[in-house]
């Protein structure tokens, strides 16, 4: 996942929480990626940029998102919500790097947070 908007710690702390076998949790990422990826124009267009640095780019989504998105790939309930939390604590982890942890927060008790990878030449940079 050479490409992962999630950072392997993150993968491996959500791992641990998540009630999915660990060596399941990389897959479904990639999965998820690998649907969401080619909708990034309408995630610009639709929802708000929380975070974006030159390898991926954090948007604020309705609840539920994450639930349709496990319906669309046939996930189970576990397996949506991992991926979810996996999103979750990437947010939250670059939240505590750059002194942001309280708005993240904040923002997730209303929303749901969605990384997606962006190539280098975007222009997208961290607020």
């Amino acid at each position: 996942m050479a490409d992962a908007p999630i950072d392997g710690q993150v993968v491996v702390l959500t791992a641990a929480k998540a009630s999915v076998p660990p060596a399941r949790l990389p897959d479904l990422l990639e999965r998820t990626a690998t649907h969401l990826n080619p909708q990034l124009e309408r995630y610009r267009r639709e929802y708000e940029r929380i975070y974006g640095d030159d390898r991926r780019v954090a948007f604020l989504v309705e609840w539920g998102h994450w639930d349709e998105v496990g319906t669309t790939l046939e996930l189970g309930d576990r397996e949506t919500s991992a991926v979810r939390r996996a999103h979750e604590e990437q947010l939250l982890r670059i939240g505590r790097n750059r002194g942001r942890e309280a708005e993240f927060e904040t923002a997730l008790e209303i929303r749901e947070a969605v990384f997606l990878p962006i190539d280098g030449d975007t222009g997208e940079r961290s607020r």
